[in-house]
């Protein structure tokens, strides 16, 4: 039989931090309390889990480069009556479209809160086991257009293929350019009922011909994309310029 005076090097060994922290004092709570053996464990064993859950989500908002502060409790939804603040909730504590590799598409103009409903959404999947990666999608085109050139776009493809959540913010600034378009129709077409998109965008799917160098890949990427997905038109004035103070002039 081990003795107590080993507990603290067994805990150590098996990699369980947070009881090693605490096993003493919920040892003296229980004598107080009159825990039970089972009580006991369950309350370390509690500890434990609270602990490896809060190291997950830091370690995968980490990973997921989201923008900071970008949070539903930071969204002034009163000040844009075209958000359905119970949709996004919804999509943000659901993660069942994601299970099923459903996409999310956020229209509107420049300034409008695109970016902060995607990377809020994201925050709170995150929150959830579900993790996600924010890119600009012109920083993220460039990246698979120089994995092209290395040989190594399935490589790079199968890598993004473990995120479940992928943002591609302003989709609408990228080049029309045949290689450009070309890798990014490779990866929504990789992605289609594998993993999910949110996509934010400026240009309505009517204008994505400005956007794609072919007519065909456009229409192409489109079906893709609305096959399974949620569509949101964001409308209102751009946040930045309400932020900005009115200029008085004298006369």
């Amino acid at each position: 039989m081990s003795s107590i005076e080993s507990l603290p090097l067994m805990l150590k060994q098996l990699g369980l931090p947070s009881m090693l922290a605490h096993w003493e004092a919920q040892s003296q709570q229980a004598i107080d309390d009159r825990w039970s053996y089972p009580q006991y464990l369950a309350s370390l064993a509690n500890l434990e889990v609270s602990h490896r859950k809060t190291r997950r989500i830091t370690r995968h908002i980490k990973e997921a480069k989201l923008p900071a502060g970008k949070t539903l409790d930071s969204f002034d939804f009163k000040a844009l009556p075209s958000v359905n603040s119970a949709q996004i909730t919804a999509l943000s504590e659901d993660v069942s479209w994601v299970k099923r590799a459903h996409n999310l598409i956020v229209f509107g103009p420049s300034g409008i809160g695109k970016t902060h409903l995607a990377a809020a959404i994201a925050y709170r999947l995150i929150e959830q086991g579900i993790r996600a990666r924010f890119e600009t999608t012109t920083a993220l085109v460039q990246q698979l257009q120089q994995a092209q050139a290395e040989y190594k776009l399935p490589a790079m493809l199968a890598r993004l293929a473990r995120i479940p959540v992928l943002i591609l913010d302003d989709i609408g600034y990228v080049k029309k350019d045949a290689d450009e378009t070309g890798v990014l129709f490779q990866l929504i077409a990789d992605r289609y009922e594998t993993n999910s998109l949110i996509i934010t965008a400026n240009q309505a799917f009517d204008e994505w011909d400005k956007i794609f160098s072919d007519s065909a890949m456009a229409v192409a990427a489109i079906d893709r994309l609305v096959h399974h997905s949620t569509i949101i038109n964001l409308k209102g004035e751009s946040f930045r310029k309400r932020s900005q103070p009115t200029a008085s002039i004298s006369g």
